[in-house]
Parts: structure tokens; sequence; C-alpha cells
């Protein structure tokens, strides 16, 4: 199913979600442009290698864990990007408009912060750059399942069209992201390319956190 568009009203322009995006767009571009050898290196030094902070096995110098941040601006590839940048911008607009610029853009930050730790956690070893807006934008999607859970989300499932709730669409994608994270785990060689952890670790710090940042509503 491919979202096409949200039912929510939003109130405010969402420049704090512009700006995010411009930054992905901008970097990925830029990196595009660059030879392919100094883009292989940037994104080894900003992007999250589990392996620089559980060995010294990568041979990539330790840099204060500056990558949990960094790499929520990197990606992998055009539909990498775009997949990410669609979601942020079906999603992101109206729990923007419910926390606040400033505020969103830390709920933003430390949902993805988190997410990279998760991954961590569960591949410390992995010796490839994890890369990807995807962690924080879990952590907007879990923010959005909770304020707009009947909203209706209009999905393109070829050859139709359906509208569904909100919490229907984001409660399939968590399930999605938890069976094939466990299934990662449990059959060990199992090829993954995602990082279903960070995807989960996303969702659940703003599953916790998002109430912490949401305004209170006018009277």
């Amino acid at each position: 199913m491919i979202p096409i568009r949200d039912t929510a009203p939003c109130y405010s322009k969402p420049y704090v979600t512009w700006g995010i995006m411009a930054v992905c767009i901008s970097i990925f571009i830029a990196m595009q442009l660059m030879p392919d050898q100094t883009a292989i290196t940037l994104l080894n030094r900003y992007g999250m290698v589990p392996a620089r902070y559980s060995s010294s096995y990568s041979g990539l110098p330790f840099d204060g864990y500056l990558s949990f941040v960094t790499n929520l601006f990197l990606h992998a590839g055009w539909l990498h990007l775009v997949v990410n940048m669609w979601f942020l911008w079906i999603f992101a607009d109206n729990v923007e408009d419910r926390m606040g610029r400033l505020p969103f853009l830390v709920f933003y930050l430390v949902c993805g912060v988190f997410a990279s730790i998760l991954q961590w956690y569960f591949d410390p070893m992995l010796t490839i750059p994890v890369i990807g807006a995807s962690g924080a934008i879990a952590g907007v999607l879990a923010a959005y399942f909770f304020l707009y859970p009947l909203e209706r989300v209009i999905v393109f499932f070829p050859p139709m069209v359906f509208h569904v709730p909100a919490i229907a669409f984001l409660g399939l994608w968590v399930l999605l992201q938890l069976h094939n994270a466990t299934t990662a785990v449990i059959f060990e060689g199992t090829k993954v390319n995602v990082a279903w952890w960070a995807h989960l670790g996303g969702f659940i710090a703003g599953s916790i956190l998002y109430r912490l940042f949401v305004r209170k509503e006018p009277e």
C-alpha cells in the first residue's frame, strides 16, 4: 500500500519539516555529484557504523557518537530518499503543527538518536554504515499514530484507492517492521539491507516521548 495523503487538517506552515527535507535532499544530490570514493568515505565517516563503537575492528576512529545524529541526513539511493521524504511530507506536518517548530525538531532528533542506539544494540559488530532518516521518521509516525488515530490515510493499492484509518495503516507498518526485525534475529544469516531495529527504536521513542512535546490544545 502506497500512502498518497492524509485528511488531518494542518493550521501552520511546517517549516521545520520542509527544512529537514531540504537538508536531506541537498546532501544527497551533493553526494551524487562527488567522486564515488569521496562519497563512500563520507558515508563511512558520518554514517553510524556500529562496529566503530563496539570494537576497533572497523578501523574507523571514534567520533564521539556524532554519527548517531549525522546518519539521519544521509541516504543510500534515490528510492531510499524518496520513500523517507514522502512519509515525512505526509505525516510530519501535522505532528509539527501540534508540537511547535523547535519542540518538533528536538523530538525528531531524539527519536532518530534512539533509533540509532537500538540498531547498534542489536547489531553491534556491523561494519556497514547505517544511514537514513527512517528511524526519526518512525518517531513521527508514532506521534501521528496517537494524535490522529482515526484520521484517514488515502492509500493506493493497485488498481484501487482506499481510505484507511491511520491507526490501521500505521499499525500494519509497525507489525511489518517487527516481523522483519525478529526474522533477522531468529534466522541467522538472513540477508538484511534495512535497519529494521532503527525503525522500531524510533517508533518506541516516539510513542513514549510525544506527550512531552505536544502543546496544550487552546480552549
